[in-house]
């Protein structure tokens, strides 16, 4: 059963609203998840979250149902999002993620314009005490290769629109590699974006092509880019 539809959500500070359900069956669901919403609070906290409005959805139809969380995007990334609707659906999707997962597609609003049209980020990345990620050598230890593939959509005077194809998925590997070549995210101001157009961070998951973990049908799940990161490329 594929679902279109629209919840409304609102938390105290006002960021973030409608939760968009792209698809549904028995064994998954996939959101396109709004900026600011966090997927599972932190420890301590008892905001409203991502997994609590799934479980609220689910729960409509079964009271004792709840979502299991596969993978996560950042409180400040918008964009597609799947959860499991079991535990093996769970167990299937953690234990093959990298196989199944076909495509894993971002937009970025960037600093600054590129010399080239193209290209690949490819480094290691391993994580601080307080949770940045930063580029390392390859023999640093805990480091973690990081492959992201980059084109330019559009450029103005002082962002670039990106598209990035991840091959792999480490910890704020976009946002992490961006800043390392001078271009962090707009609104990025942990990994050194000097500019904040929008109020938000400025990246975006539009796409995700996964194999389905029981049919093993090829699925591709799509949320567009906002509007507003293209109002900033004009010449």
């Amino acid at each position: 059963m594929a679902i279109r539809q629209g919840g409304r959500a609102s938390s105290p500070g006002g960021h973030w609203g409608k939760i968009d359900y792209l698809y549904e069956d028995r064994d998954i669901i996939v959101v396109s998840k709004p900026v600011g919403l966090a997927v599972i609070a932190p420890e301590g906290s008892r905001a409203k979250t991502l997994y609590d409005i799934v479980t609220d959805h689910m729960r409509r139809v079964n009271p004792h149902a709840r979502p299991a969380v596969v993978h996560r995007l950042d409180r400040d990334t918008s964009g597609v999002m799947m959860f499991a609707k079991s535990a093996m659906g769970k167990k299937i999707l953690m234990s093959r993620w990298n196989e199944l997962v076909r495509e894993r597609i971002y937009v970025a609003l960037a600093e600054g314009t590129f010399r080239e049209e193209s290209g690949v980020f490819d480094s290691w990345l391993i994580e601080n005490r307080a949770g940045t990620v930063y580029a390392a050598r390859e023999e640093t230890r805990g480091a973690l290769r990081a492959i992201t593939a980059w084109r330019v959509l559009k450029e103005g005077k002082r962002y670039s629109l990106l598209e990035l194809r991840l091959e792999t998925g480490r910890k704020h590997q976009i946002r992490a590699q961006l800043s390392a070549a001078g271009h962090p995210v707009a609104g990025d101001a942990r990994y050194g974006a000097r500019t904040d157009p929008l109020g938000r961070l400025c990246l975006h998951a539009t796409t995700l092509t996964v194999e389905h973990p029981f049919t093993k049908q090829i699925m591709r799940f799509e949320s567009p880019s906002p509007d507003e990161f293209l109002s900033f490329c004009t010449k």
